[in-house]
């Protein structure tokens, strides 16, 4: 833990965290106290740092609950247009400290838990993440729904409560290890239970068409247990839901075969049907078509949209029977968002349940589905994109399968009235991929079955319409649309970065907490002394703090006084950590070369989770680590250059590394990364990036202007290029001697003295088949490190950058991301108008 503050500090409350009323301390504490109470009654006499957490965290929750009820009241008698946010990971991280934010209760508990004889931060550090997603998919539908809530939008997040999250990453002998993420394994204080809403989800089974119509029949089934966890907006008082569902085997499970007797092994078998909920698939930017992973897919979609239609039929004007019919006014009422492909299935579902069993007209039930369903496309990468066997439909979900063929034949038979004879691009548009493995396109049926499909940043967007679905876009050009991605300034600048948000409340108000633009209004400080002192001496203090935990956790002593270049993601080939890696064997060879020499000193962090069957991935991470054990003991180096890996990333991490970072890597070869979201955090927690011209480092150059990042290599069409003449990589190699030299030391056992041939995979792929063309931007990259270096050495100057970075993040908030989708999208208006707190008459 970090040194607890003094008494001094302490009373210095940060104004952004709002002041802590007498009454409010009072109140605080005594909930705490009433919490611990119950809790020791229940158990032993003696509380743990653990009881401390779980009481502070119902003393919270209680203030959240009327909130919660008022709200969902609120949506209920006004019957307002809902959103659906369906996403298969919701990364949220943390929830105490973000509650305590968002509801303005930071200091009254701070105060009351250090009257107690306790430490706030030291609690906080006991929660577990709630690890539900792989990296930037994930975590951008964790700041959606904080968005939503603070823009006042009745919106939900629907996902999958996995029982194991990401998994935990240890590092043995340089290389990951996996350990299961048992993140439930205490309780979860945040999540309610609401066994009243289960809903059977279907399976297998066969399709008869009779004269009553189509039945899905012989199924097997699995009940989908909601729980409930509060998403409150910033200091509005409204509270939203994200409902994750769980598997839960019924409890005629199997029996009907065993009755033969074996009783036991019948109730034995009902992990099969719970296993479904079991464990987030750790894949990130990468298809794998087990049948487990559709049967998660479908899942969400059956439970979440019985649940829509349950809430859109039941919601009119206070009345609780079922009173909506008619399906016409649907998707005035409802708006159902897909993040990514994942569920797709949403769209044939809807289809199934408005045809077979609301007999709703055909081609009436495809308008209406069509109007309803948005997809978001988050990569271009092609292992990515989904593409499931037909036989795999045929046996798991036989009606769905049927209804694809219907749409694609329709959607097919459209193209061709258009293009006669152009039997090329009926192949290229078709939702069936024909072949030895008949496969189902996923990206394929959400353009046909949604009115709206949006990339992430607009060198995305663009891609997306000249290239992925070229085709698709010249046959409906008003469907396409860019929302460039954000992130929530509550938990990534607020929460994360005290410090930097109460200097910035000082010179321009709180506004931009809810306006991010406003940090616009920082200009007229770049040149102000005083601020640029401030901005210098927050980033120290977060530079000493993360380099004082790194210390007591992973035993690692950094020097505070370097430059901290950080480069924190999932592990991939395309996001080039390896050349990360060079410039670091770079920086040693001049350093050993010329060991007099006056150096900028840096510390290299590189931290991410590589998939587990990802084998490039971990070889990556053990050359990472490699390379450290060899730079970090090095006596000629000392303190000049560090290479550290920091195990395990992921959210609460995240918020430690990012405030403290000076250099941000982004440095995806072009065209690949279809946003990021991790180069936001750091350019408005104030670190300098290097960078490709890549998703949305495009749009960060364009706000703050490229001369005030640190942009180099090819641009995307730079990379075309190359295609087209061939890229050959041993060019590079002989070419540019430091390259040379670094990949001979690779390639020689230098970094794994104990086992020589240990990278032989890794440089083989860099010289014969690396599809990111690492070698073609070492040149440029190694030239812009050393612009960087220069910069660091006149610390105004840097500083004065980063302020004009800060000034120019606004654009990143993802509650201008959110009022997009919203306007441009759903069809509804953000409010900013508080619902009435708990305490005060509703209207």
């Amino acid at each position: 833990m970090a040194a607890p503050l003094s008494d001094g500090d302490r009373r210095k409350q940060i104004s952004v965290r709002g002041i802590a009323g007498l009454g409010d301390v009072a109140e605080v504490r005594k909930s705490f106290n009433r919490h611990l109470h119950f809790t020791l009654v229940k158990d032993r006499n003696v509380a743990t740092p653990r009881d401390y957490y779980f009481a502070l965290a119902h003393t919270v929750r209680d203030h959240l609950v009327g909130r919660w009820i008022r709200t969902q009241q609120h949506y209920y008698e006004r019957d307002p247009k809902r959103i659906y946010y369906l996403s298969l990971e919701f990364y949220m991280g943390r929830t105490l400290q973000n509650t305590m934010v968002n509801l303005g209760l930071q200091n009254a508990c701070d105060e009351a838990i250090y009257q107690l004889g306790l430490d706030l931060e030291e609690l906080e550090e006991i929660e577990e993440d709630a690890g539900l997603g792989n990296g930037g998919l994930g975590r951008l539908a964790a700041c959606f729904l904080d968005s939503m809530a603070t823009l006042g939008l009745a919106a939900y997040g629907y996902g999958i409560r996995y029982e194991f999250g990401i998994f935990n990453q240890k590092i043995v002998d340089g290389w990951q290890v996996e350990e299961a993420d048992d993140w439930l394994r205490y309780g979860n204080p945040w999540e309610k239970a609401r066994p009243e809403y289960m809903l059977p989800v279907h399976f297998y089974g066969r399709v008869e068409h009779t004269p009553e119509g189509v039945k899905w029949i012989d199924t097997q089934v699995v009940l989908a247990m909601p729980y409930d966890t509060p998403v409150p907006g910033y200091k509005n008082n409204t509270v939203n839901t994200m409902r994750l569902w769980s598997a839960k085997a019924p409890n005629d499970f199997n029996l009907q075969e065993f009755n033969m007797g074996d009783y036991i092994e019948a109730v034995l078998d009902r992990n099969l049907a719970e296993n479904i909920s079991r464990v987030l698939y750790p894949n990130d930017n990468f298809f794998e078509g087990k049948e487990l992973r559709l049967k998660q897919e479908y899942f969400v979609v059956a439970a979440t949209l019985q649940d829509i239609i349950r809430r859109f039929k039941s919601s009119k004007f206070g009345c609780r029977d079922p009173v909506r019919t008619c399906f016409e006014t649907f998707p005035d009422k409802v708006a159902i968002q897909l993040n990514d492909t994942h569920p797709a299935l949403s769209i044939p579902e809807l289809m199934r349940i408005l045809v077979d069993v609301e007999k709703v007209d055909w081609d009436k039930a495809w308008e209406i589905t069509k109007r309803t369903c948005a997809y978001t496309n988050h990569t271009v990468l092609p292992e990515a994109l989904e593409r499931w066997p037909v036989s795999m439909f045929e046996k798991l979900l036989p009606r769905h399968l049927e209804i694809i063929y219907a749409l694609n034949q329709m959607h097919l038979d459209r193209v061709a009235a258009l293009y006669p004879g152009d039997v090329d691009r009926l192949r290229r548009m078709s939702v069936i991929e024909e072949g030895d493995c008949k496969r189902i396109n996923m990206a394929h049926l959400c353009v046909i079955g949604s009115h709206a499909v949006n990339g992430v940043a607009r060198i995305h967007s663009d891609i997306v319409k000249n290239s992925v679905f070229k085709d698709f876009y010249e046959l409906e050009p008003e469907k396409f649309q860019n929302k460039t991605n954000g992130i929530t300034p509550r938990r990534w600048l607020l929460l994360c970065n005290p410090g930097l948000a109460d200097i910035i409340a000082e010179k321009i108000g709180e506004g931009f907490i809810t306006d991010l633009s406003q940090l616009k209004k920082l200009l007229e400080f770049i040149d102000n002394e005083t601020f640029i002192r401030d901005v210098a001496k927050v980033k120290q203090e977060n530079k000493l703090k993360f380099a004082a935990y790194l210390e007591e956790h992973y035993k690692v002593k950094i020097n505070p006084m370097s430059m901290f270049d950080v480069q924190v993601k999932r592990i991939h080939e395309y996001k080039r950590q390896l050349l990360n890696c060079l410039h670091a064997i770079t920086l040693y060879n001049r350093i050993r070369c010329n060991p007099s020499k006056s150096f900028v000193p840096r510390t290299i962090m590189i931290g991410g989770k590589a998939a587990p069957g990802y084998h490039m991935a971990k070889m990556i991470i053990k050359l990472i680590t490699s390379i450290g054990e060899v730079i970090n003991n090095d006596p000629y180096v000392g303190d000049k250059l560090k290479v550290i890996f920091l195990e395990n990333y992921r959210v609460s991490l995240a918020e430690k590394v990012i405030p403290a970072a000076d250099l941000s890597q982004q440095i995806s070869t072009a065209g690949t990364e279809a946003s990021g979201t991790g180069n936001m955090k750091f350019m408005v927690n104030g670190a300098l990036t290097i960078g490709t011209m890549d998703g949305a480092n495009v749009e960060m150059a364009e706000e703050a202007g490229e001369e005030n990042l640190f942009i180099f290599g090819m641009r995307v069409e730079d990379v075309e290029a190359l295609d087209r003449k061939g890229y050959n990589a041993r060019e590079y190699y002989e070419r540019l001697p430091e390259l040379r030299q670094a990949i001979d030391q690779i390639t020689s056992g230098f970094f794994s003295p104990r086992d020589p041939g240990c990278f032989k995979d890794v440089v083989n792929m860099l010289m014969y088949h690396d599809r990111f063309k690492v070698f073609a931007d070492y040149e440029a990259y190694i030239k812009c490190q050393g612009q960087v270096d220069q910069l660091f050495m006149d610390p105004r100057e840097w500083t004065r950058k980063v302020i004009r970075n800060i000034a120019c993040s606004g654009k990143f908030s993802s509650d201008r991301t959110i009022t997009e989708y919203a306007r441009e999208i759903w069809g509804v208006e953000p409010s900013a108008t508080a619902i009435p707190p708990p305490n005060l008459p509703r209207n």
